[in-house]
Formats: structure tokens, C-alpha cells, sequence
């Protein structure tokens, strides 16, 4: 195989191959021989077609093969021999021109990862706020408990709907003012503010009376899951059957035993060790972002720009779905365009400081073992139907940049684990407002907005930041009870590996994800199962 140079600047490489023709034919005679036993043609013994035949019916078949094989081992031994450490997935093209028999030229082009200078560690000083658990922290957390086993009463007559109220309905959907297929629906009951149905369908019905009838003005979400349905405006005749207000269980030991509990005592123990691990969540978010922000300061080196821009399409495309769910789409992303070049730059940081701990594991000895690997596997087939599970193991298992995508949030942690331990840190405790005030100071000292999801590293959680524009986060869990740091890097154990070793995942592979189960309304009729105003 031949190899020039064709570019050498900065990060950017490109190279043309040359495989000799001879080599394809010899990998096309192969072909031919491993195919010949599997021939069936009438006249001959299966396994005896002569090769000459193989070749007359399937031969543009396997010297397609011959040569896709030698396309994927050219370009493996070009990374080899020129110790390449690919940053994203190398473009392959093949030259125009190529005919059977003929030697086959390649234009191979790609971005390295960068020589990582040697990571500053020394020197690390870190503090560590923090926060005792209150009795009011605790009396809040049983509050909410019982607000969750709330049941609804019929509201007086004449009681206008608010946040909420349970309002049971009857509706037609129409667009372009025709009725659309699942769109009518009757005694169908939401909760008013639970964020159920489509973005100004719950806000519309505030104030509504029971017996009262009223048409809305909405407009489906651009990623609605009914294709016809994206983007659409709509109205909804609505007529109001029926209005119940919440009732509330108490706070008492008959609700602790209700629980399975012994006593309130018991259940207030349980939900203190909750508040404390969502406080060690924060003190443990405050340090991490200290920490990444001195190794940000303390190291500058060129990163591949087509990994920024996958991490910044990353960012955008998790900001366009929360802005296609405000009240006014088109000014949230007017809004946004403002912000573009503060976004790359948060794209910027993210990959410097996902090569840099990179560097820093492989430099100390930090992996994620096997046994590590096997829990996240188990963890994450658990989203996917029984036969899926299965398919979904494999996939990870097969696929190197899906298992590199996996293991990479513990691989971050471990990392941060390891620079912390090596950090000297001074301990102070104090209230919850500060550290969240903290934490929120932190952002804003980047000179950047806050990325909620692609740059977030505090937990998501009602503790001191409002999600008042209800967006998805995928597949992490909110809970209260300190939900692990989302990584802000994306580093990825042995990167320029899993780099290489890719070749070219076809993410339909993956298996489908069974649907994230929804909690329970209260009182809701089997006509919840028509689904075209709930939240796509």
C-alpha cells in the first residue's frame, strides 16, 4: 500500500492510499472461497460449484466485500504507521474512477487528538462547604411526601380551576379545523400545572368552570411524537364536566404507617438521610466546579475542531428542544441565537477539559474496571423490554463507542475522585443558601450562560434552582435525593482507542428504549389513552 501526505496542518491530516489491485484480488479470491461452501446451484453437490461460477453470479457482490475489507484495513494500518490518534471518525472517499481490477485510491481525511501537555496537578486547593440538615429541611421533605399521596374532592360549585385542581373534560381536537384522528377524547382528567399536555393547553383551562366550555389555541411541539402533528397549531373544544380540589394527606403517624412505617420518628430518619445525600451532591458540585475551573486556568492546547462542533451541536440541539417547549418557541430561540458563540465556547472548555482528565487517568493508573463495566451495562439495559435487554448488551459489548459512551460519567468521577484526594482541602460548613449560591455564582463566573443538561454539573434537583421551563433531560432521573453530577466533560476512558477502534456505528443498531413510565393521575378514565394534547 502506498501512502502520501496531502495535508499536515495544525490537528488536520490528510493522506492518500493506494491499495494494488493485486491485493483486492486476492482478497476477492478469498471471498470466493469462503462463499463457495454456502452455494447452492442445481447440478452440483452443495460445496462443489465451481469457483469460475462463484464468480460469475456473485462476483460484484464479493468484490464489493474485497474491497470494504481493504478499504477498513488500509485505513487501521494508516493510523499504525502514522500513530494517529484520531479525534472523530476519519472521512474515507474513494477516488472516481475506481474500476474492478484496478488499483483503488483513497483520500483519507481526519482531525488528531492533540499532545495533552503534562496536567498541573500539584498545588490543587479546594474547599469543601458544608450543610447540616435542618428540622425545617425535614418537616418540608415529609410535607411533600404527603402532597404526593394527595387524593381530589368535588370543588364547590361555581370554583374556578387553579394550579392544582383536577379538571375532567371532554374535547375535540382540530387542525386546520378539521377534527384529527385521536384528537376527541372525553372525561379525561389532568392535574392543572403537572405538565402533562402540550405547552399552553394546562394554562389554558385556569379559571375554567365546571359545566363551562372553551376553545384553546395551541401549538404542538416541533418534536411532537406524531409526525403530522410537529409544529402544528391547533384548537381543542373543550367542554369542563367536572372540577376536584386536592386533598391532601396528613402529616401524621397514621401516614408514616401507611407507608409500611413504623412511626414519623422512622420516617423522618429516612428522609434526613435523604437531604443529606442530596446536600452532599451539592457540596460535591461546588468542589468539582472549583476544581475543573482551576485545571481550566492552569492548562491552554489546541482541541480538534469537529469535536467541538459535535459538542456543540450536543448543547444546541438539548437547548432548541427546551426552548420548543416555552410558551413562545420562536422568541425562546431568537433569544438563544444571541448566545450562539457563548454556547461553542462552553463547547470549547468541555472538550479541553474531557482530553485533559483523559490525560490525567491514563497518566495515573485510573480505569473503570470490569466488574464497574458490568453494573453500568446491567443499569442501563434495565430502560430497554426483556428481549431488548439482550440486544442491548450485545450492542455495548460490540460497539466500542457505545461502551466508551457509558463508562465515561463514572470514568469522569473517578478522576475527580482521584485529583480530590491529591487536592488539599480546608472544610467550612454553612447554610443551604449559600452553597447554592455558590454554585449558581460559579456559572455566571464563567462569563457564560448556564447550559441546563450539555454543561450542567449540579444536580438536578428542587433544591435551589427553579425548572420552570420544562424540559427534558433524557434519561437521568430528578429525584431529591442528590442525583449524581451530570459530567460536564464527557471524558472517556482511553479515548484515542475507542477512537480508533470505531468503524462507523450505525446507531439504528441500538435497540429501542421502552417508554419512560408516567406517574398515575388521580382519577384518570381509560380516555387518558388518547394522547394528542399530552406533552410529546
Amino acid at each position: 500500500m502506498q501512502t502520501v501526505e496531502t495535508l499536515n496542518e495544525g490537528l488536520k491530516r490528510a493522506y492518500t492510499l493506494t491499495i494494488p489491485a493485486a491485493d483486492i484480488a486476492k482478497r476477492v479470491d478469498a471471498e470466493i472461497k469462503q462463499a463457495a461452501p454456502t452455494i447452492r446451484m442445481p447440478g452440483f453437490r452443495p460445496g462443489k460449484v465451481p469457483a469460475n461460477l462463484v464468480r460469475k453470479m456473485h462476483g460484484p457482490a464479493l468484490e464489493q466485500q474485497a474491497l470494504d475489507a481493504a478499504v477498513r484495513d488500509g485505513v487501521q494500518a494508516l493510523m499504525a504507521e502514522q500513530r494517529l490518534r484520531p479525534a472523530m471518525q476519519p472521512a474515507v472517499e474513494l477516488v472516481d474512477g475506481y474500476e474492478p481490477g484496478k488499483d483503488a485510491a483513497l483520500n483519507v481525511t481526519l482531525e488528531i487528538l492533540p499532545d495533552v501537555p503534562e496536567p498541573q496537578i500539584e498545588g490543587l486547593k479546594l474547599e469543601r462547604l458544608t450543610v447540616e440538615p435542618t428540622d425545617d429541611e425535614i418537616d418540608a421533605q415529609v410535607r411533600r411526601l404527603a402532597g404526593q399521596q394527595k387524593s381530589f374532592d368535588d370543588a364547590m360549585e361555581g370554583h374556578p380551576a387553579v394550579e392544582g385542581d383536577l379538571v375532567v373534560m371532554d374535547f375535540v381536537g382540530k387542525v386546520d379545523g378539521e377534527p384529527f384522528d385521536g384528537g376527541t377524547g372525553s372525561d379525561m382528567s389532568v392535574e392543572l400545572g403537572s405538565g402533562r399536555l402540550i405547552p399552553g393547553f394546562e394554562s389554558g383551562l385556569e379559571g375554567v368552570k365546571a359545566g363551562e366550555s372553551r376553545t384553546l389555541n395551541v401549538t404542538f411541539p416541533d418534536d411532537y411524537n406524531v409526525a403530522y402533528l410537529k409544529g402544528k397549531p391547533a384548537t381543542f373544544d373543550v367542554t369542563v364536566t367536572k372540577i376536584q380540589v386536592p386533598k391532601e394527606a396528613a402529616a401524621d403517624e397514621d401516614f408514616a404507617k401507611s407507608l409500611g412505617l413504623e412511626s414519623m420518628e422512622q420516617l423522618r430518619g429516612l428522609l434526613k438521610g435523604q437531604v443529606e445525600q442530596e446536600l452532599n451532591g451539592l457540596t460535591r458540585t461546588h468542589m468539582k466546579r472549583k476544581l475543573l475551573d482551576q485545571l481550566a486556568d492552569a492548562h491552554d492546547f489546541d482541541v480538534p475542531p469537529s469535536m467541538v462542533e459535535a459538542e456543540f451541536e450536543q448543547i444546541w440541539r438539548q437547548l432548541d428542544h427546551e426552548a420548543s417547549h416555552e410558551e413562545d418557541p420562536e422568541a425562546a430561540r431568537a433569544e438563544l441565537e444571541g448566545d450562539r458563540e457563548d454556547y461553542r465556547a462552553i463547547a470549547v472548555r468541555r472538550v479541553r477539559l474531557g482530553l485533559l482528565l483523559s490525560e490525567i487517568g491514563q497518566r495515573n493508573g485510573v480505569e473503570v474496571s470490569q466488574p464497574e463495566m458490568n453494573r453500568l451495562i446491567a443499569q442501563a439495559a434495565q430502560q430497554y423490554r426483556g428481549e431488548d435487554q439482550k440486544r442491548f448488551i450485545q450492542y455495548v459489548q460490540q460497539d466500542p463507542m457505545a461502551a466508551a459512551q457509558l463508562r465515561a460519567p463514572l470514568y469522569e468521577d473517578k478522576v475527580v475522585d482521584f485529583l480530590f484526594e491529591r487536592a488539599e482541602i480546608t472544610d467550612r460548613t454553612v447554610e443551604r443558601a449559600e452553597l447554592e449560591s455558590e454554585i449558581e455564582a460559579d456559572a455566571d463566573n464563567l462569563g457564560q450562560p448556564h447550559v441546563h443538561g450539555p454543561d450542567c454539573d449540579h444536580d438536578h434537583d428542587d433544591a435551589g434552582h427553579d425548572h420552570d421551563h420544562g424540559h427534558d433531560h433524557g434519561d437521568h432521573d430528578h429525584n431529591d435525593a442528590g442525583a449524581p453530577v451530570a459530567a460536564e466533560t464527557q471524558v472517556t476512558e482511553a479515548a484515542p482507542q475507542s477512537a480508533e477502534d470505531a468503524e462507523g456505528t450505525v446507531a439504528a443498531d441500538a435497540p429501542v428504549k421502552k417508554p419512560r413510565a408516567k406517574k398515575p393521575k388521580a382519577q384518570a378514565s381509560e380516555a387518558t389513552e388518547t394522547t394528542e394534547p399530552t406533552e410529546g
